[in-house]
């Protein structure tokens, strides 16, 4: 399970140095191997292999009434591999539609990482923040 935020920049090719905290468990569980695709939320989702497969598996099962969302997960997906110095090379593509150019928030989500633009994510959280919780949470106890 990953979880933490790490501010990291993005180098002048668009690679990703992997923080240290999870590069062994990449590497253990997935042998370096990731897959980088859209979030519908403006960033990117970076998967280990193994949970790629899991998620490709069940977007591909959902009826033809999601065919744009398979389009849009499925068909921008860019499997990458992590490099001797514990990079990822996130494409040109990727970037420009998260609008994701040098600094960047990466967010462990469990299975998954999501990449945010810094600036974006930045004022989504805040904006979050300022809103009230969903109704999810009405029942929860911190």
């Amino acid at each position: 399970m990953f979880q933490g935020a790490s501010s990291l920049n993005l180098d002048a090719k668009g690679r990703l140095s992997v923080p240290t905290r999870y590069r062994d468990a990449l590497q253990s569980d997935a042998q370096g191997c990731l897959t980088v695709t859209k979030h519908p939320h403006g960033c990117l989702m970076i998967f280990p292999r193994p949970a790629w497969e899991e998620f490709r598996s069940r977007i591909a099962a959902l009826p033809m009434q999601a065919q744009w969302w398979k389009r849009i997960f499925l068909g921008n997906a860019s499997d990458v591999e992590m490099d001797s110095t514990s990079r990822v090379l996130v494409s040109p593509e990727l970037r420009a539609a998260s609008g994701i150019e040098k600094d960047v928030m990466l967010l462990g989500m469990g299975s998954y990482f999501e990449l945010w633009d810094g600036g974006a994510y930045a004022a989504q959280e805040a904006q979050a923040m300022q809103g009230d919780m969903p109704d999810v949470f009405k029942d929860f106890s911190f």
